[in-house]
C-alpha cells in the first residue's frame, strides 16, 4: 500500500508539474484573461462537484456568457493541451509502475509472466505449450473511422513530450539536470500551445493512410522486437529455453480499402495504400540493413563463417557488381559487411520496383528480392552462420530484431482489407448476367441465384465478361478485383486481407463477390484443379443479421463449388461481426448476448463442417461499439470460440491510446496476446461451458433490454431530441475523417445516421446512452424482489467472464455519463415539452441502472474495482464539467444567431470543445 500510495504521489506531481508549465506559456503568451478564466472556471465548477450551489453556478454561467469567441477559443484549447498533458503523465505513470511490478516479482495479470506460470499451474507441459504456441494468431486492425480529432503533429509533439518527461524519473538527477528537462518541457508545451489541434481541411484518405502509418515508423517497429524478447525471457523464467515463441503477431488495416458508404476510396486509392505500405517496411529494412552492416564487422581472419553464406556471395554476381561498382574488393575481409551489402541493393531495387507503375508481373530474382521469404532466408542465414562460429549473443541482438520485423511486416507491412457493401457487387452481377446470360438477375429468389452462381463459377464463363459494356458504377466494383490482383503479383501475395462484405443477409451475397474476383483472375481453375487468392468475410452488423448467421453459413457450407474454393485458399473461413451497428440497432444488452450466441453458432456450424474458422470483431472504443479493454474482452468471448487466432479492430483514437508510444505498445500488444493465449486453451485443454442457468438468465435479461430500448429509440422524438440536444451536427462539420457521417444526405433519421456519430454525439453531452441504455430494467425485472436471483446475478458476475465485462464496460460508461450535464443539453430542445419528457425517461432508466449495477457486482459505487480508471475519469471531470457548460452556450448561441455571418464565428469555439471533450473522455465515437 505503501507503494502504491507514493506513486499517486509521484503522478499527482507529474500532473501538477505540467500544469503550472502549461500556466507559465499562458502568462507569457497570452492576455492575463486566458489564464485567469481558465483557472476561475476549474476552480468554480470544482466546488460545484463538492456541493451544489445555484448562485456559485448562476455566476460561472454568466461569466461564460460574456466571453467573446476569441477568448473562449484559448480558454478551450488550455483546456485540450491540458488533456494531452495529464495523458501523457497517466501514460508514464502506468509504464513505471508496470516495471516496478515486473522487478518485484511476479507481475500483474495480463503480463508474460503471469501468464507462463498460469500455464504450468494448469499443469500445461513444454510439448502442449509449444502446441498452442504454433496455432496463435493476433491481428489487430487499424482503422480510418473518424473518431479520431487529433492532427498529426500534434501526435508527434505529444510522443516528444513524453520522451522528455521519462527523463524526470532518474534516480540522482541533480537540480541542474531537473531544471533543464522543465526548460525543455516548457518549450515543447509552448510549442504544442501555438500548434494548431483542429484541422483546417478535411482529410482524404491518403491523409488518414499517412496517419495510420506514423504509428509504425514512430511506435511499432521498435515495440514489436521488445515484445518478443519479453515474451522469450518470461517463457524462459518458467519453461527454461525449451519454448520457441513463433511470429505471431501481424497487423491488418482498412485505411484505403475500407469503401463502404466512402466515396472517396477509389481503386487507385488501394493501389496507392498499398504501395505506400510497401515503401515503409522496405525503408525499414534498408535502414536496419546499413546499420547491422556497421555492427557485424567480423573479419573472416577472426572466425569461419557458414560456406552457405560464403556461397550466396558468390551466386549473386550482377547484383555485386551493382553493390560494389566502384570498389569491387569492397568489405572482401568482411563477409557479414559484404552481403549486408547485397541485400541492402536487392531492397532499393525491390523498393524501386514495388514504388513504379504497373508492370504486369512480379520483379525478376536478379533484380531483387521476388518475395519476402527471399529477404528472411537471407536474415536467417547469417543468423546460424554467427551461431555456428559461436557468436550467439551478436546473432540475438539487432539481428533477431530485424529477423521479428521481416516476420511479421513481410514486404506488405500490414493485410489490406477491402470492405463494400453487398447491394453494389448484386448490381454488379446483375449486369454481368444479363450481358451473358440475358437474364434479369435481379428478379431471381436465393434459391435461383445460389445454383447460377455455382454453376458460373465452376464452368469458368466469368472471364469472357466486356466491362467496357459495364456502368460506371459496375465497372469501378469490377476495377477493384483487378487492382487486387495486380498488387498480389507485384507487391505481395500477403498484400491483402479479408474481402468483407457489409449487410450480408444471404449467402449469394458471399458467392457474387467470388464471381466478381473470378472475372479478374482472383478464383478460377478446373473443378479437379481450383484456386481461390482471397479471403472473403460475411460482415454481420444488425441484430438482425446476427440472427442470420445459421442460414448463410450452412448454405456456403453445403454449396459443393464454395467448400472446393474454400479449401483451395485453406479452408479457412473467415467471419466479421459488427458491434456498433447491432448496439444502435436493439441496444447493449441485446447486441452483446446476440453477438455471444453467434459466435457459438458460427463455430458450431464450422465444426460440424470441418471448416476452420476466424472470428473478426469490428469493435470501436467506446463501450457502445464492442471497445473495453483487450484482454479482458478476449476471455469474455464464448468458451471455445477463440480457436487461436482473432481479428479486431483498432478504430480512430484507439490508435493513438495504444500505439502513439513504444512503452505502451508493448503493454498493449502484450495483454492481448496473453488473453489470445488463455481463450484459445481449449485447443489443448477441456473446454467448460457456461452452465444452462446463466445462459437461461442472461437470455431473458436480453429481451427485456431490447424491448426497453427499441420503446424509446423507435420514437421520432428520440431522434428529434438527439438532433437537437446534442452536438451531432456540429460533429458532421468537423474534419476529422473522410467518411460522411450519414449514409444518405439530409436524412436525419437513427437508420441513416452511422453508428459513430450516433455515439459521438450522445458521449459529447454525457449521456452515453448507447452503452448502458436498457441494461437497468433489464437487471430490476429479471431479479425482481427475489433474493436467490440477486444472489444468482452476483454469482454470474464472479464467475461468468461475459458477465463481468458486460457490466464492467457498463460501469465506465455510467461514471463517464453525467445527468446534470445531460439536463443542460437537453435546455437545447426548441421543444421543451418533449425534450422534459425524453429526458425523463432517460435520467430515470440511468439511476435505475447505476442502482442495479451496483447491486449486482456488489461493491461500494461504480468503478470501485477499478480504482485506477475512477481516480483518471475522476480527475478528468473536474476540467470536463467547465468545458461542457461552455459547449452547451455556444451551441445556444450558435442555434439562435439569426445570421449566417453571426452563427459562423461561433462554430470555431464549437468544433474546439469537441476536441477539447473527446480528449478528456478518452472517446469519441
Amino acid at each position: 500500500m505503501a507503494i502504491e500510495l507514493r506513486y499517486d504521489k509521484v503522478l499527482r506531481s507529474r500532473v501538477r508539474l505540467f500544469g503550472d508549465l502549461l500556466g507559465h506559456v499562458l502568462s507569457s503568451q497570452e492576455e492575463p484573461e486566458v489564464l485567469r478564466t481558465v483557472q476561475s472556471l476549474r476552480r468554480g465548477f470544482s466546488k460545484l462537484r463538492k456541493k451544489d450551489d445555484a448562485a456559485l453556478r448562476r455566476r460561472l454561467m454568466r461569466r461564460i456568457r460574456r466571453l467573446e469567441p476569441g477568448l473562449l477559443s484559448r480558454v478551450i484549447r488550455a483546456y485540450t493541451v491540458f488533456f494531452g498533458l495529464l495523458h501523457i503523465a497517466e501514460e508514464s505513470f502506468m509504464h513505471r509502475r508496470r516495471a516496478m511490478a515486473g522487478r518485484r516479482g511476479p507481475s500483474w495479470p495480463g503480463s508474460f509472466d503471469a501468464t507462463f506460470r498460469e500455464l504450468h499451474r494448469r499443469g500445461l507441459g513444454v510439448s502442449q505449450v509449444q502446441e498452442l504456441m504454433g496455432k496463435l494468431a493476433f491481428r489487430p486492425v487499424f482503422t480510418a473511422h473518424p473518431t479520431e480529432a487529433r492532427r498529426r503533429s500534434i501526435m508527434v509533439l505529444m510522443r516528444r513530450i513524453f520522451v522528455t518527461a521519462e527523463q524526470l524519473g532518474g534516480a540522482g538527477s541533480s537540480r541542474e539536470q531537473r531544471h533543464s528537462v522543465h526548460r525543455q518541457l516548457e518549450a515543447q508545451i509552448q510549442t504544442l500551445w501555438k500548434t494548431d489541434e483542429v484541422r483546417g481541411r478535411k482529410p482524404s484518405v491518403e491523409d488518414e493512410i499517412r496517419t495510420g502509418l506514423y504509428y509504425f515508423r514512430e511506435s511499432l517497429f521498435t515495440a514489436v522486437p521488445l515484445l518478443y524478447r519479453r515474451m522469450g525471457d518470461a517463457a524462459a523464467r518458467v519453461y527454461g529455453d525449451r519454448i520457441r515463441i513463433p511470429s505471431f503477431l501481424s497487423f491488418g488495416s482498412w485505411i484505403g480499402g475500407d469503401r463502404d458508404g466512402n466515396p472517396f476510396v477509389l481503386p487507385e486509392t488501394t493501389e496507392r495504400a498499398v504501395r505506400l505500405h510497401a515503401e515503409v517496411i522496405l525503408s525499414e529494412y534498408r535502414q536496419r540493413v546499413v546499420q547491422l552492416g556497421n555492427i557485424l564487422t567480423f573479419s573472416d581472419g577472426m572466425c569461419q563463417p557458414s560456406q552457405a553464406l560464403l556461397d550466396s556471395l558468390e551466386s549473386q554476381g550482377r547484383i555485386g557488381a551493382e553493390a560494389f561498382a566502384s570498389n569491387p574488393n569492397r568489405f572482401r575481409s568482411e563477409p557479414y559487411r559484404r552481403k549486408l551489402a547485397l541485400m541492402r541493393v536487392r531492397l532499393e531495387q525491390t523498393l524501386q520496383f514495388v514504388m513504379q507503375p504497373v508492370h504486369g508481373g512480379p520483379l525478376p530474382a536478379a533484380r531483387g528480392y521476388v518475395q519476402a521469404q527471399d529477404f528472411i532466408d537471407d536474415l536467417y542465414l547469417i543468423r546460424d552462420s554467427l551461431v555456428a562460429h559461436g557468436d550467439q549473443a551478436t546473432a540475438d541482438a539487432e539481428l533477431a530484431d530485424l529477423i521479428r520485423l521481416a516476420e511479421t511486416f513481410g514486404f506488405h507491412l500490414v493485410r489490406l482489407d477491402v470492405r463494400q457493401e453487398s447491394a453494389r457487387h448484386s448490381a454488379a452481377v446483375a449486369e454481368i448476367v444479363g450481358q451473358q446470360l440475358q437474364v434479369d438477375y435481379a428478379a431471381l429468389d436465393e434459391q435461383q441465384r445460389l445454383p447460377l452462381l455455382a454453376d458460373w463459377l465452376e464452368s469458368g464463363a466469368c472471364a469472357g465478361v466486356d466491362v467496357s459494356a459495364l456502368s460506371a458504377d459496375a465497372a469501378q466494383t469490377l476495377e477493384v478485383f483487378a487492382v487486387m490482383e495486380r498488387l498480389q503479383r507485384e507487391v505481395s501475395p500477403a498484400a491483402f486481407g479479408a474481402y468483407v462484405i457489409s449487410m450480408t443477409r444471404d449467402a449469394s451475397h458471399v458467392m457474387e463477390v467470388l464471381l466478381l474476383a473470378s472475372v479478374c483472375g482472383l478464383v478460377g481453375g478446373r473443378p479437379d484443379a481450383p484456386f481461390c487468392r482471397m479471403l472473403v468475410a460475411p460482415l454481420f452488423e444488425t441484430i438482425d443479421d446476427l440472427a442470420h448467421v445459421e442460414p448463410v453459413l450452412e448454405q456456403l457450407f453445403s454449396n459443393r463449388v464454395y467448400t472446393r474454393l474454400l479449401q483451395a485458399a485453406g479452408n479457412l473461413q473467415e467471419v466479421m461481426l459488427g458491434y456498433s451497428d447491432s448496439c444502435k440497432d436493439g441496444g447493449i444488452f441485446a447486441s452483446a448476448w446476440s453477438l455471444y450466441e453467434a459466435q457459438e453458432r458460427i463455430v458450431e456450424i464450422a465444426g460440424r463442417y470441418g471448416v476452420r474458422v476466424r472470428l473478426f470483431h469490428g469493435r470501436g472504443g467506446t463501450m457502445a461499439r464492442g471497445g473495453g479493454p483487450t484482454h479482458d474482452t478476449l476471455l469474455a468471448y464464448p468458451p471455445g470460440s477463440v480457436q487461436g487466432e482473432t481479428r479486431f479492430t483498432e478504430q480512430g483514437e484507439v490508435l493513438f491510446y495504444k500505439y502513439n508510444n513504444p512503452e505502451t505498445a508493448v503493454f498493449e500488444l502484450g495483454v492481448g496476446m496473453t488473453g489470445l493465449i488463455k481463450a484459445s486453451l481449449g485447443l489443448v485443454q477441456p473446454v467448460v461451458a457456461v452452465p444452462a442457468v446463466f445462459r437461461a438468465a442472461v437470455r431473458e435479461m436480453a429481451r427485456v433490454g431490447e424491448g426497453v430500448y427499441r420503446e424509446l429509440m423507435d420514437s421520432q422524438e428520440l431522434v428529434d431530441y438527439f438532433y437537437e440536444a446534442t452536438p451531432v451536427s456540429e460533429i458532421g462539420l468537423m474534419n476529422i475523417g473522410s467518411r460522411p457521417s450519414h449514409r444518405k444526405k439530409q436524412d436525419r433519421s437513427r437508420g441513416s445516421l452511422r453508428a459513430i456519430p450516433w455515439v459521438f454525439g450522445w458521449a459529447q453531452s454525457r449521456h452515453t446512452l448507447p452503452a448502458w441504455f436498457g441494461v437497468g430494467s433489464a437487471l430490476e425485472q429479471w431479479i425482481g424482489d427475489d433474493p436467490e436471483r440477486l444472489a444468482l446475478a452476483r454469482r454470474m458476475y464472479q464467475e461468468w467472464p461475459f458477465f463481468h465485462s458486460f457490466l464492467s464496460n457498463t460501469q465506465m460508461a455510467l461514471f463517464k455519463a453525467e445527468m446534470d450535464i445531460a439536463q443542460a443539453y437537453a435546455s437545447l430542445d426548441s421543444d421543451q415539452v418533449r425534450a422534459e419528457a425524453v429526458f425523463l425517461a432517460i435520467r430515470t432508466e440511468y439511476l435505475r441502472t447505476v442502482r442495479m449495477v451496483v447491486a449486482v457486482s456488489g461493491a461500494d459505487g461504480l468503478m470501485a474495482e477499478t480504482p485506477d480508471i475512477l481516480l483518471s475519469l475522476t480527475r478528468r471531470n473536474l476540467y470536463l464539467d467547465p468545458l461542457n457548460f461552455i459547449q452547451v452556450e455556444l451551441l445556444r448561441r450558435y442555434k439562435n444567431d439569426g445570421t449566417d455571418t453571426g452563427r459562423e464565428r461561433w462554430l470555431e469555439p464549437i468544433l474546439r470543445t469537441i476536441n477539447a471533450i473527446a480528449a478528456g473522455m478518452r472517446n469519441t465515437g
